[in-house]
């Protein structure tokens, strides 16, 4: 069974030109099938029925549920239950679209409502606070996460997004960068005049010793002279929180979530955020509005005389 879902990836890879994130998840989420139906004795896919994938789905459900804790069952039940549904959904249709099997079987499985998670937004203070350059010891690593964070916040790219981004991306003097997103889909984002000059000191005073002989001509180098991996990032935004005793645990998304947000309560237009974000589906970025009116009722609470 294992060798029809190696082609599905492959065909994620070179067809869809999905995320390797992206190709890693629906490995995993069909590999846990394919182990299930082993033990079941289903040993091609064209035995598998309709009532094998709900048995699964049950299955995977009620073990969430027992090795979870409860606050958060119905959260991971119904994401995992989700992403499920849409690596089986995907994958039977890839296989209709090829003719490699006989039957979709799992075009009748309907994906249930996901939790909706909101955005967790950083505040204008806490902005400023994490933005701040180091003024105690400037070195190029320093430097590399000042300009991280400036532009993480100035264009609300994703950490993978950032993590790639290449010298020839970057077009400062006019005011813009190139980003290649998810599914390799490219988008034009501007930059703001502080994250330009932030990715400018890196440019030229800290990327250079960064450098070494067999270096890729990504933005943000490790000391070694290595691409910035996505844990890497992390951690560095977790240490410069840490020395600026921010009290919350901050991630690399959050900025993007502030960038979004911060727009949106000045005014920008949905269409546009969508736009800055990459985000396919208008309906992704509408659960900015959620947070935005979440905001104006507690204003309303705080300053209405009769409340």
């Amino acid at each position: 069974m294992q060798h029809l879902v190696d082609d599905f990836l492959q065909y994620l890879r070179h067809e869809r030109g999905q995320s390797a994130h992206t190709q890693r998840t629906y490995d995993g989420l069909l590999k846990k099938f394919v182990a299930w139906a082993e033990k079941k004795n289903l040993t091609n896919w064209e035995q598998v029925e309709l009532n094998h994938l709900t048995a699964f789905l049950q299955d995977e459900r009620a073990r969430i549920l027992a090795n979870s804790p409860k606050d958060s069952t119905r959260r991971l039940s119904s994401e995992s239950v989700y992403l499920e549904i849409a690596a089986l959904r995907s994958f039977y249709r890839y296989c209709e679209i090829e003719k490699l099997l006989p039957l979709n079987v799992a075009e009748n499985l309907s994906l249930p409502r996901r939790w909706k998670r909101l955005p967790n937004a950083l505040s204008n203070d806490e902005i400023d606070r994490l933005l701040r350059p180091e003024t105690v010891e400037v070195t190029p690593r320093s430097l590399c996460d000042d300009a991280i964070l400036e532009l993480a916040y100035a264009s609300g790219l994703r950490r993978a997004e950032l993590c790639s981004l290449r010298l020839e991306q970057l077009h400062l003097e006019a005011g813009f960068i190139n980003v290649i997103g998810k599914g390799n889909k490219e988008r034009v984002v501007p930059v703001g005049s502080k994250a330009i000059s932030a990715l400018s000191r890196l440019i030229n005073d800290g990327r250079p010793k960064l450098v070494k002989p067999q270096s890729p001509a990504n933005v943000f180098l490790t000391t070694r002279g290595t691409k910035l991996s996505s844990i890497t990032m992390w951690k560095r935004i977790t240490d410069r929180v840490k020395s600026r005793c921010m009290g919350r645990n901050i991630t690399p998304h959050m900025l993007r979530h502030s960038f979004a947000t911060h727009l949106l309560e000045h005014g920008a237009d949905l269409r546009v955020i969508q736009e800055l974000l990459g985000h396919a589906n208008i309906s992704t970025t509408e659960v900015y509005t959620h947070v935005t009116s979440s905001r104006l009722r507690d204003v309303h609470r705080k300053f209405h005389p009769r409340q």
